[in-house]
């Protein structure tokens, strides 16, 4: 199941306040202060420490079956998508990737494939990266922007099957041009990142 993405940005704050102005509510925020990380989350806000000089590594958004997060970037970065998989699936995703030779990363919390299309792929066998599964919030569709033909093709091959939530289209940067959600509260809007967001009913 898609259920997520990540950015780099220089508009934490501006993209935290698009998606809980959408009904999205803020998990959490890790940011490094004072030469340590340090947790930001709610109850606080962002007027108890914008004064405060903090790097956001991570500022975590959730509304559903989506999970979507970003950190501070000096400039707007696609880092990575990612997929809820069972442990099987996501073995002979690995094995996919490693016939294909996409570097695999597997870690204690979630595995991340290196694409030639410089964005990664995340697999996560954790459900508890979600909240409680609705099946009327999730991701329905990503339309990604590469710098190169093939995307579609290799995602066949690594998933064994069409990925038909995520469509491709070759342009001059990579990033995510469009993403097709349900249960949102406004429709046809962009975040602060590009990403436009349209509300599936």
């Amino acid at each position: 199941m898609l259920f997520h993405y990540h950015f780099w940005t220089p508009y934490v704050e501006e993209t935290e306040k698009f998606y809980e102005d959408n009904g999205f509510r803020i998990f959490q925020r890790v940011g490094k202060y004072d030469g340590d990380f340090q947790t930001f989350n709610p109850p606080l806000t962002w007027n108890d420490f914008r004064e405060k000089k903090i790097l956001f590594r991570i500022v975590e958004v959730r509304k559903g079956n989506i999970n979507i997060t970003f950190g501070y970037g000096k400039k707007i970065m696609f880092d990575h998508i990612g997929f809820l998989v069972s442990e099987k699936e996501q073995n002979k995703i690995c094995e996919n990737a490693e016939k294909m030779n996409w570097e695999v990363n597997r870690g204690e919390r979630r595995t991340f494939i290196t694409t030639p299309y410089r964005f990664r792929i995340e697999l996560q066998t954790n459900t508890d990266v979600i909240d409680p599964m609705t099946d009327n919030i999730k991701i329905k569709e990503l339309k990604l922007e590469t710098k190169k033909k093939g995307l579609d093709n290799d995602l066949s091959i690594l998933f064994n099957k069409t990925a038909n939530n995520i469509i491709s289209e070759v342009g001059d940067e990579v990033t995510i041009k469009e993403a097709v959600i349900n249960g949102l509260l406004s429709s046809n809007i962009v975040d602060p990142n590009g990403v436009r967001i349209i509300n599936s009913i």
